[in-house]
C-alpha cells in the first residue's frame, strides 16, 4: 500500500486512512499460499556449507509450492529433488522449520533443514519451463552466503546456522 500525504488546513499530515484497491484488500485478507523448501547443508573439511540457487540476481534455497493435500515436508523433499536432483537428504535435525513473513502475492515460505552427504547437484530442465528453474548453484560457507541473500532469506540462513 502506498502512503500519501494530504494537506489539511494548510499543514502536511498523513491521511487518517487510505485504500489502494479492492484487489489488494482482498489478497491481504486471503489465506497465505504456502511454499516449502529446505536449507541443504554439506560438510566440506569439517565445515558446513549451504546450497544456494540463483535465478537472475536472486539467491535462495530450493523451494516450491505445496500441492493441495500435500504434507509440507514432502513438498520440500519433492521440490529439492525437482530443482537439484538431490535425493540423499538426511533430516537429522527432525521436522524443525522456519516460516517467512508473507511476501510477494501473500506467499509464505517454510524451510526445513537437511544434510546431503554427496552433494551431487544438477540443475535439470523443467518440463513446464523448457529450461532449468535456476541459473547457477553454489555451496557456500555462512560468511560467503550472507551478502548474497535478501533479508527474508538471510533470516532463514541465520536460523539454520543456530541449529547446526
Amino acid at each position: 500500500l502506498r502512503r500519501k500525504l494530504v494537506v489539511r488546513q494548510g499543514r502536511l499530515r498523513p491521511p487518517l486512512f487510505f485504500v489502494s484497491s479492492p484487489q489488494t484488500l482482498g489478497s491481504m485478507n486471503a489465506q497465505p499460499v504456502l511454499s516449502a523448501g529446505a536449507v541443504i547443508v554439506r560438510r566440506f573439511d569439517d565445515q558446513y556449507r549451504y546450497l544456494l540457487l540463483r535465478v537472475r540476481d536472486y539467491w535462495d534455497f530450493p523451494k516450491g509450492m505445496v500441492e493441495p493435500g500435500e504434507d509440507p515436508l514432502a513438498a520440500a523433499i519433492r521440490e529439492t529433488e525437482e530443482e537439484t536432483t538431490l535425493i540423499d537428504l538426511d533430516f537429522c535435525w527432525g521436522r524443525a522449520y522456519i516460516e517467512t513473513e508473507p511476501y510477494g502475492k501473500n506467499k509464505i515460505a517454510r524451510y526445513y533443514l537437511a544434510e546431503s552427504k554427496t552433494g551431487e547437484v544438477d540443475l535439470p530442465v523443467s518440463a513446464e519451463l523448457g529450461h532449468p528453474e535456476h541459473d547457477e548453484y553454489l555451496w557456500l560457507d555462512y560468511a560467503a552466503a550472507r551478502p548474497l541473500l535478501v533479508p527474508r532469506v538471510l533470516a532463514v540462513l541465520d536460523w539454520a546456522r543456530k541449529i547446526i
